[in-house]
């Protein structure tokens, strides 16, 4: 045992590179991994184990892995005892239903899926919604290539994983509702590892990474603002804290500087160059720590 902090992230899929880059933005010198299975970070005490996405739950489950980087939905389908530590704002996707789009097959609502037959390859969840919802269908569990069930008359619907919806399209599906949402979340067996040196590595990966969660959903923006109109820029400004007012050369001139959240700025523009605003910049942050 070396001590080191151990994360699981799934070898190849829709979520590798994004955790990769989210490491990296939180300082981690982490080498191209190719094909090995563990990498070492440079300057950080952090092994990162590669694993198929369905693996991750029972790795850190079992404390091969300490924290894993893994789809909510293989969470919440594996039914394992492990923790949410943090959401990480991608690889979000909705779990859907989806019909054959042929004339009488629509399905428009919950109350359609009443005596139907469904495949899915996450019965877990899709028995959930039908127990509250108080529906009643037939699940047949596959493994993959869900989207040919209907054609091959295995079953009148699919609840499946949808991100762009072109595999629905190219298996002449439709989607209609959905009854899940996912997105990335980083889990650990327990809220603290019982080992304190590792416990306070996730702390300090965990700081990180909240830091550079809150920059990517804000923005710092920056502008000229006569003196006289301060007051009324200073009230659009939807800002995180207090906005930041530098003197310029210009002795009827300042400098406003303010975090705000990313969303909002196109809201908000139009009404600061109403108010005089001027020289608007908006810039990306990095990292943002509290």
């Amino acid at each position: 045992m070396n001590g080191n902090l151990k994360i699981a992230l799934q070898k190849k899929g829709r979520l590798t590179d994004k955790s990769l880059e989210l490491l990296r933005l939180c300082g981690l010198d982490i080498e191209n991994y190719s094909e090995r299975l563990v990498v070492t970070a440079r300057n950080f005490p952090l092994e990162i184990l590669f694993l198929r996405d369905d693996d991750i739950p029972e790795y850190v489950k079992d404390g091969v892995a300490d924290i894993g980087i893994v789809g909510e939905n293989v969470v919440i389908e594996k039914q394992f005892p492990i923790v949410t530590l943090q959401k990480m704002g991608f690889g979000r996707c909705s779990l859907v239903i989806a019909y054959p789009d042929i004339p009488g097959k629509a399905v428009a609502s919950p109350v359609d899926l009443n005596n139907k037959t469904i495949a899915t390859s996450y019965p877990v969840i899709l028995k959930k919604y039908l127990e509250e919802n108080k529906l009643e269908a037939k699940i047949i569990e596959l493994s993959g290539s869900v989207e040919i069930a209907p054609s091959l008359g295995v079953a009148d619907l699919i609840c499946d994983i949808v991100s762009t919806g072109n595999t629905l399209m190219m298996n002449k599906l439709k989607k209609s509702f959905k009854i899940f949402d996912s997105e990335a979340v980083l889990v650990s067996a327990s809220s603290a590892l019982k080992d304190k040196k590792k416990n306070d590595l996730l702390n300090e990966l965990l700081k990180r990474i909240r830091s550079v969660l809150r920059a990517r959903s804000s923005k710092y923006l920056m502008m000229n603002a006569p003196k006289n109109s301060l007051d009324a820029i200073t009230k659009i400004i939807p800002a995180l804290k207090s906005p930041t007012v530098l003197p310029l050369a210009d002795e009827n001139l300042v400098a406003v500087h303010a975090v705000i959240p990313a969303d909002q700025f196109w809201n908000i523009i139009d009404d600061l160059k109403s108010a005089g605003a001027s020289g608007i910049l908006l810039l990306p942050i990095e990292n943002m720590i509290e």
